[in-house]
């Protein structure tokens, strides 16, 4: 039986390492799966896609690069782009070196007429800017003037771009991106857990290349369970949540037997098995706060869009190659509307809040009383309200949250009590996170005084721990659990309308990413290099047909040939 976890982490191992071959992983028919519709085919999407600067321009991956193609074209544009880029970079600036990037922002845009090509920002802004800087060379700096910029771009100049080839090359990706999605789109690899509903197995993109984690949700489970709100819910807020802390739903689709989300794969484990599995239980301080730091972006990203995750806990904080954090598993979580509270004792033992456990309302404060227990965990190798392993009823430990308070051993620095004390204060009116300003508030705590957060955000820290990229951070195959049939279980029509809701493809900015990433926008987003139109581009070159092979043309009136792609490739990593 070992032999056939060795097989199953080898073929998943290889595929992650790319296949081994020049495609990295693509199918041999990739640029056929990819390949860009005539535009003549998108005269639908041109009149019915929503025209926003800042969904076109600047959160779509795809958009953003095509508009910055148009305005290389323009050099009063590209000047634009090019300011908005040192700003950006000084942002990032580490913080001993941010106040010489300024003043050398400043000397390249604004001294000698450099300001020339760039929209009329008053001089009254820039030597506002200048002074500030010389006192206190904050992030913030240059907002008034990249407001201006901003506005500027997103008039006359994003109007421009909707008359250009590049926006309806943006059509054209749009459009690609809007296609079915089948479980033929993907390869299929090892079992790597168990979910509420079903499996999680790792798959692959045949077009692209890309791994992802792939959640099933049996349909008879769900339905037996009454689960479709639930399975619902977690979609659609994985749907609306963009950012590098939690993980991403790419795409979602369907089986014969199985809803499936397509989600970020993490190929380094959960905190709970680093916590407790290699070597002693726990973490060096410095560890504990890196991870806490990226947690706080995370539940920052996620009540910046009023949603509360309410299950903080190790299990659910995923490592992924470089070992970086992701929120995991947003089964429990709920978008809270403007100005309500909510009520609902869910979660799990030892990790809710005292207000969740007394069935009080709230927003967000429960997410800062985990984050307190996980910083807790993290260093002292075991949970404040309850040791590893102890067998205590669940009553006990909601006793403990409500009235006792936690023990630090010689582990914890001050500083690291402190937080923790902030963070499980009892009472969430008096919570670190809690009193107006949310995530900023725990931020400016002096345990992340070495946190540079826009460096952070922007991926640009170096984990303290990278993950073995030889290992296989989960259960033996043989080890994870089989779920049961499910029996008495029926389905019928009437579950349609909630597939129909689930099942929606691709996701559009994670698609997007993908494309950039494995760099199959690079290879497939040419133009003509003569000025003219590329045929695809042109309404007036129709697009040539495809090229039959000789068999297709001798046998085409005899043969039905099935459409799609499906498992008829000899390369593939799937194989040993």
């Amino acid at each position: 039986m070992e032999i056939e976890n060795i097989v199953a982490n080898t073929v998943l191992l290889k595929a992650r390492e790319g296949g081994g071959g020049k495609r990295n992983g693509r199918s041999k028919k990739w640029k056929e799966m990819l390949k860009l519709p005539h535009i003549s085919q998108c005269e639908e999407l041109r009149r019915t896609i929503e025209r926003d600067y800042t969904s076109l321009c600047e959160k779509q991956p795809i958009g953003r690069l095509l508009f910055r193609q148009y305005c290389d074209t323009r050099p009063e544009l590209k000047r634009c782009i090019e300011f908005m880029d040192a700003v950006a970079m000084y942002q990032l600036a580490p913080d001993e070196e941010r106040r010489d990037c300024g003043l050398n922002l400043l000397d390249t845009y604004f001294n000698n007429g450099s300001a020339a090509h760039l929209p009329d920002i008053p001089l009254e802004v820039v030597a506002g800017c200048r002074e500030r800087l010389e006192q206190s060379p904050c992030k913030e700096l240059f907002d008034d003037c990249t407001k201006i910029v901003r506005d500027y771009l997103s008039g006359v100049p994003f109007s421009s771009f909707q008359e250009s080839m590049y926006f309806s090359r943006f059509l054209q990706w749009k459009w690609l991106e809007r296609q079915p999605v089948t479980k033929n789109t993907f390869r299929h690899y090892r079992v790597l857990g168990k979910g509420g509903f079903g499996e999680v197995c790792a798959c692959q993109v045949r077009a692209t290349g890309k791994m992802y984690a792939c959640k099933k949700l049996e349909k008879k489970r769900v339905k037996k369970r009454k689960g479709e709100a639930m399975a619902l819910n977690e979609k659609r807020i994985l749907e609306k949540v963009n950012s590098s802390f939690v993980v991403s739903l790419a795409y979602a689709y369907e089986t014969k037997d199985a809803l499936c989300l397509v989600l970020t794969i993490m190929n380094g484990g959960d905190l709970k098995f680093h916590i407790y599995n290699m070597g002693n239980s726990g973490f060096d301080e410095q560890r504990a706060i890196f991870y806490a730091a990226e947690i706080c972006c995370g539940l920052e990203d996620l009540h910046r869009e009023r949603i509360v995750y309410r299950d903080l806990k190790p299990e659910n904080i995923l490592l992924d190659d470089r070992g970086h954090i992701r929120i995991s598993d947003l089964g429990l979580a709920v978008q809270i509307p403007e100005g309500e509270t909510i009520r609902g004792r869910v979660g799990t033992v030892g990790y809710m809040a005292p207000e969740v456990i007394q069935n009080e309302s709230y927003t967000f404060s429960p997410d800062w009383w985990g984050l307190g227990c996980l910083i807790f965990e993290m260093i002292q190798g075991q949970s404040p309200f309850r040791k590893r392993k102890e067998r205590v009823k669940r009553e006990e430990v909601d006793r403990r949250v409500r009235e006792d308070l936690e023990e630090y051993s010689d582990k914890f620095s001050e500083e690291a009590k402190d937080i923790c004390r902030q963070l499980l204060a009892k009472d969430p009116k008096e919570r670190l996170g809690c009193q107006g300003r949310g995530a900023t508030e725990v931020k400016e705590h002096p345990i992340f005084r070495n946190i540079n957060f826009k460096r952070l955000e922007a991926n640009m820290l170096d984990p303290p721990f990278c993950p073995d990229p030889r290992a296989v951070y989960c259960k033996d195959v043989l080890d994870i659990e089989q779920f049961s049939t499910v029996k008495g279980v029926n389905l019928d029509p009437t579950d349609d309308d909630f597939y129909h809701k689930f099942v929606t493809g691709s996701v559009s900015i994670p698609w997007q990413n993908e494309m950039i990433e494995m760099e199959c926008f690079k290879e497939i987003n040419i133009y003509e290099t003569d000025g003219k139109l590329c045929s695809d581009l042109d309404v007036n070159r129709p697009n040539p047909p495809p090229k039959r092979g000789f068999f297709y043309r001798l046998f085409r009136r005899e043969v039905c040939f099935k459409s799609g792609y499906s498992d008829d490739e000899i390369e593939e990593p799937s194989r040993l």
